[in-house]
């Protein structure tokens, strides 16, 4: 029955009055349900908040909730939904600025807009946890403070803060010009010299492998510079001496900077560690000459990342896309190609050119009816669900290629339906195809009935509004939840089954 009325919570056609019934007996999981209601009003979802108090908060982050429905002493964490949307009232951050639990501080320590005087509140606290989430988000003035603080995590979060004047910046990654600071993570719950290893016995430390402290805190101060070169803000003149360190990690960080010096990015390039090889592919600063070199790279990663670049030369991107990993999806290039060029892709003898524009969704009715015709079965795949292809040019597709486009046939928003009743029953079969045709808008009941055969797929068809009325009834005595789910909230389920279940409760 709670599968049940789950269900019911986010039917769409459930009646008002029937929202009021489960509302009155919601518990966590129907309240999550009814939260997301589009059609919740502000006296519902005020009673819901008041029945399920967790529900609140999400209510809160979607506007049906606002300051005058909120006391913050019995709803804190609705109030702080609201503060970080910046709808909240400053008196609430002053009570919470006290809040005893530590993580609604740090939660308050993220919102925009504070009070001053909750800001110094927030910086003195005595948890490092809620300072370093202050300084990670706080204006430039509270940041070049927090820069100074004793403690290295709250040093860290405020390299990551990119309102930090660049100058603030700098001297996190020099040290010059701040006091060394006096505590760590580490030494804050070990003796020092310590070193935690890669595979510590201890269950209950929460510090990572590797962290380490002399009592010069020098793991802290890694990851200090670690967060400052990934910050953007920090001077490039700061950080390009890092381009040899010893550290994968900080090198990792310089590779994705924008702004490095061309010399930079050419060392990097050559770089032992794959990992800043595939982070320079994917940086969108990575001129051409960087890229052509890259493309050659013995690491698949890195062509996978350079293949994702919007800059990519076209003949560089064609020999990348008959590398493995690349993926089927729309690249950046592609869908940014010009008319000309992709005229000149779908015209390439390279059927991995024409696969590549074939993943557009936006291709000139000529182009679109070539490719279709296309005699490279991944052509025709990546092409299938290309709207604007005709029933005939479909069970073609079909008819050519058989099952290695079965399914990505059946994805395609104008197929007919008669052709997915004849995707559901083709032999051999493809299992994805009943998945993608239960979920496809044009299936018809003939079509959604053989679906339910399949075990994978038999959850999507029980939610499928075409599905005949009596036979989504039926699904809510079946064994699996997740069928009897999608059937309590598929909107052909009827309204007088809808209210006997809500009233049997």
């Amino acid at each position: 029955m709670q599968h049940i009325l789950c269900g019911l919570a986010a039917n769409p056609a459930l009646s008002s009055a029937l929202v009021d019934r489960l509302i009155a007996i919601a518990d966590d999981d129907i309240a999550t349900g009814l939260a997301r209601r589009a059609d919740l009003g502000r006296a519902q979802a005020v009673a819901l908040a008041e029945r399920i108090g967790a529900s609140a908060v999400r209510l809160a982050y979607e506007g049906r909730l606002t300051a005058a429905d909120i006391d913050p002493s019995v709803r804190p964490d609705a109030a702080l939904a609201l503060l970080d949307q910046g709808a909240g009232r400053p008196e609430w951050a002053r009570l919470l600025a006290v809040d005893p639990v530590r993580e609604r501080r740090e939660k308050l320590a993220a919102c925009p807009g504070l009070p001053s005087d909750v800001v110094d509140t927030l910086a003195a606290d005595p948890d490092v946890r809620v300072v370093a989430e202050l300084a990670l988000w706080t204006t430039p003035d509270v940041a070049a403070r927090l820069a100074a603080h004793p403690h290295a995590e709250v040093r860290r979060a405020v390299a990551g803060n990119e309102a930090a004047p660049p100058a603030v910046l700098a001297a996190l990654v020099t040290g010059e010009g701040l006091p060394a600071a006096r505590r760590c993570l580490v030494c804050d719950h070990e003796e020092t010299p310590f070193v935690h290893e890669p595979q510590y016995p201890r269950l209950d430390c929460e510090l990572p492998p590797g962290a380490s402290c002399d009592g010069s805190h020098e793991s802290a101060v890694h990851d200090v510079r670690e967060a400052a070169l990934r910050n953007p803000a920090t001077p490039v003149e700061a950080v390009v001496g890092f381009v040899d360190h010893p550290s994968m990690l900080l090198r990792r960080a310089l590779a994705a900077r924008q702004d490095l010096p061309r010399p930079a990015c050419a060392r990097l390039a050559l770089d032992p560690a794959p990992g800043v090889r595939a982070d320079l592919a994917d940086n969108p600063a990575t001129d051409e000459a960087l890229i052509r070199a890259l493309a050659g790279d013995r690491d698949p990663e890195v062509r996978r990342r350079l293949a994702h670049h919007l800059r990519v030369p076209l003949d560089v991107l064609t020999h990348l896309a008959r590398s493995p990993r690349i993926g089927a999806a729309l690249l950046p290039r592609i869908a940014a190609s010009s008319p000309a060029e992709v005229r000149e892709l779908a015209e390439s003898p390279d059927p991995a050119a024409r696969m590549l524009v074939a993943q557009r969704r936006d291709l000139p009715p000529g182009i679109r009816d070539r490719l279709a015709d296309d005699p490279d079965a991944k052509v025709v795949k990546a092409l299938a669900p290309h709207p604007g292809l005709t029933g005939a040019q479909l069970r073609a597709m079909v008819d050519r290629h058989g099952v290695r486009v079965l399914a990505r046939v059946a994805t395609n928003p104008d197929a007919p339906p008669a052709l997915l009743e004849d995707l559901v029953r083709h032999e051999p079969t493809v299992q994805k195809v009943f998945r993608e045709v239960a979920r496809h808008r044009g299936a018809t009941a003939s079509a959604l009935l053989v679906c339910l055969t399949d075990e994978r797929a038999r959850p999507v068809a029980a939610g499928h509004p075409a599905l005949p009325p009596p036979v989504v009834a039926e699904l809510l005595a079946d064994a699996d939840w997740q069928v009897v789910e999608a059937a309590a909230a598929n909107p052909s389920l009827p309204p007088a089954v809808m209210s006997d279940l809500v009233h049997q409760r």
